[in-house]
């Protein structure tokens, strides 16, 4: 369907978001339809054949009455299970929003929103939905499909965020065990933003001292100490214009906190010796290895320091949570390393494809990475056995009683949930607040647990 002849619906309870809408879309479709008050979709179905709906995520009215944006989103498809629907969510609620996806929702969109990419979104859904060709996207170079693989659900979901978050500026935190590729990610996400044509710099703050933590980040000019011999840039000016990406944020002491807070909250650097503001224009991705429990620990981490750098936030799962992809990941460096070593690209026998699965690789990604490139070198043949596989001694063994511990901890944690909300009559609002969570957190945990 051209985009001139399409009659769009847009439900928000936010004033300024229909406007902004309206305005932007008045001009590029054939009828806009505004409505702040969920409870009259059913009235405007009845008036009018709307061929896409954009739609909140959140209204303000309490949870326990169902104005909630899934809540609705059922609604929208028993009235009309072929409705093409926009989810409107803002970063906190990004989780909720993939869950939306699954309900039935079409796509989504992330607040605040570049027009062009929004405009783009609904042309694409219309032509898809009267059977024509998507426009292409731009897969060059793209680390998704090259280096970062998944075809898990819970990798595709990833994968959904990160398209979705990258256009904006958001603070990105990556979350993950060493290993699970938080690295790729952080470089997917510069990719997809609109600074892809500048610089990604990466800087492991995690292995800087305090002496040079300063100087590595924000430069010093020359006799600033005493190996200082000429004028040096930092890396935040490095990455004017582009993405900085500090790797093991988690280790950095207070003192290193309190100054990269500040220049955060500034936007400005001083390089050492000099007493010049020098403004700085990045987007921050920043990751660790640590959980978000250890960060919200204030004798370890600042939390003003972890509110500014997790805007929205990534966890990636170790590989024995996604076995689903060891294959993949398997043959996918198996054909590289047989290119680079100049081998025909080996096959997998069934007994090794299921030493491999049965494997828990507590080095993830990386450890198995290591493992195929072993077993090509020293494979003789075209076929990989079970006894070709070693896997690393450096890496220390998961036992079974820590999984038999963390299985308890989750179970005691859904019963803990599903009490609290049994409580409160399903009220999310009242639940989350006794818990000690937001309601987005909360939501995750319902999501996790399938309740």
């Amino acid at each position: 369907m051209n985009l001139k002849n399409a009659s769009v619906l847009v439900v928000d309870d936010d004033t300024d978001v229909l406007t902004a809408v309206k305005m932007l879309l008045k001009t590029e479709v054939k009828d806009i339809t505004t409505e702040k008050n969920p409870e009259n979709i059913r009235s405007l179905f009845a008036e009018k054949k709307f061929d896409l709906m954009l739609l909140d995520m959140n209204f303000n009215s309490s949870i326990n009455t169902g104005n909630e944006g899934i809540f609705w989103l059922k609604k929208v498809k028993e009235m009309n299970k072929d409705m093409a629907v926009i989810m409107i969510t803002a970063y906190g609620d990004i989780d909720l929003a993939v869950r939306s996806l699954k309900e039935g929702a079409t796509d989504f969109i992330v607040k605040p929103w570049h027009n062009e990419r929004l405009v783009s979104t609904i042309t694409e859904i219309l032509k898809k939905k009267a059977g024509g060709v998507p426009a292409a996207k731009a897969t060059n170079d793209s680390v998704i499909g090259s280096q970062l693989l998944g075809s898990s659900e819970v990798m595709q979901e990833i994968f959904y965020k990160i398209e979705k978050i990258g256009p904006t500026d958001a603070n990105v935190l990556i979350l993950g065990e060493n290993g699970t590729g938080k690295e790729l990610v952080a470089q997917a996400i510069h990719q997809k933003s609109v600074r892809a044509k500048n610089t990604f710099v990466k800087v492991d703050v995690g292995a800087l001292t305090d002496s040079l933590f300063e100087s590595e980040l924000f430069g010093h000019k020359k006799g600033a100490f005493t190996d200082a011999r000429e004028d040096r840039m930092g890396r935040f000016e490095a990455a004017n214009g582009g993405t900085l990406f500090l790797d093991e944020i988690g280790n950095i002491s207070l003192q290193q906190q309190a100054k990269l807070l500040t220049v955060l909250q500034n936007r400005k650097i001083i390089r050492l010796g000099s007493n010049e503001l020098v403004p700085v224009d990045i987007r921050l991705v920043c990751a660790t290895n640590l959980p978000l429990s250890e960060l919200a620990n204030e004798s370890r981490f600042r939390k003003d320091l972890v509110y500014r750098i997790n805007t929205v936030e990534i966890t990636l799962p170790p590989l024995r949570r996604r076995k689903e992809d060891i294959i993949m990941l398997a043959n996918h460096y198996a054909k590289i390393y047989a290119d680079k070593y100049i081998k025909p690209v080996p096959v997998f026998d069934a007994a090794c494809r299921e030493k491999l699965l049965q494997y828990h690789f507590p080095g993830n990604v990386r450890e198995l990475q290591y493992c195929i490139e072993r077993a090509v070198i020293m494979m003789e043949g075209e076929q990989l056995k079970a006894a070709d596989i070693i896997f690393s001694p450096l890496e220390t063994v998961r036992t079974s009683d820590d999984e038999e511990g963390d299985l308890k901890l989750s179970n005691l944690e859904k019963n803990t949930i599903l009490k609290v909300i049994e409580k409160h009559n399903g009220n999310i609002s009242r639940a989350a607040k006794e818990l000690g969570i937001t309601r987005t957190a909360l939501y995750r945990r319902l999501s996790k647990y399938e309740i």
